[in-house]
């Protein structure tokens, strides 16, 4: 699951940036609305928090842009606590409205309370089989017991889970698992892939991960092949 952040103040944006990775998001930075636009043309993002206080432009101008016609939540991350200000941006289309400061361990609850809400594309549970990834909390599990995975393993899982009996390609897997600040080695993939196997091989999984060579891996729909 892949979060856009926008902020500019270097210290906050590097505490929410580790929160939201130990959480199990990657997560691409930008500190500025021009920064922010690129970003989002370049990838797809599950969810954007937001600073109002840009140095480029006021950040509710960018909020519509955002939204992409409301398919990508939106939570405002700011320092402007008046009532008129939260009432615009609410109205604005944000999803949430967050008055900094704030306690990581709450706003990564926030994040994932939104991404819970039906109709959003990312706040669902995934299934092939006995094989489920509560994907808001970021857990796996196989016949209803937690399976053991890091944060990259469980983003592999769940675009695999997502994309069942479809080839998932290499470059799809990298956008979805890497931010642009991600310093991603020659093999880091093929070495999230093979954990994410050699878990769900060691758990006794029906569901093989299925190598397609030269384009990308499958998760077999069950009852496939």
């Amino acid at each position: 699951m892949r979060v856009l952040l926008i902020e500019d103040h270097p210290p906050l944006a590097e505490a929410v940036r580790d929160a939201l990775r130990r959480a199990g998001f990657a997560v691409d930075h930008a500190a500025t609305s021009a920064d922010a636009r690129e970003m989002a043309a370049l990838a797809e993002h599950d969810l954007c928090l937001l600073d109002l206080g840009l140095p480029d432009g006021d950040g509710l101008r960018l909020l519509p842009e955002l939204r992409r016609d409301g398919r990508v939540p939106v939570i405002v991350l700011t320092a402007r606590d008046q009532l008129s200000d939260r009432l615009a941006g609410l109205d604005g289309g944000a999803d949430d409205y967050v008055v900094k400061p704030v306690e990581m361990p709450e706003l990564v609850a926030r994040c994932r309370a939104v991404l819970r809400r039906p109709g959003d594309r990312a706040g669902t549970i995934l299934r092939v089989g006995p094989l489920e990834l509560d994907v808001p909390a970021r857990s796996a599990s196989l016949d209803g017991t937690t399976l053991p995975l890091g944060r990259r393993e469980v983003t592999v899982l769940e675009h695999l889970l997502r994309n069942a009996g479809r080839v998932a390609t290499r470059r799809a897997l990298e956008e979805a698992v890497y931010g642009f600040d991600d310093e991603v080695g020659p093999n880091a993939l093929e070495a999230s892939v093979s954990r994410l196997r050699r878990t769900l091989e060691a758990a006794e999984c029906p569901i093989p991960i299925v190598t397609v060579r030269g384009v990308g891996w499958m998760l077999p729909r069950e009852g496939d092949g």
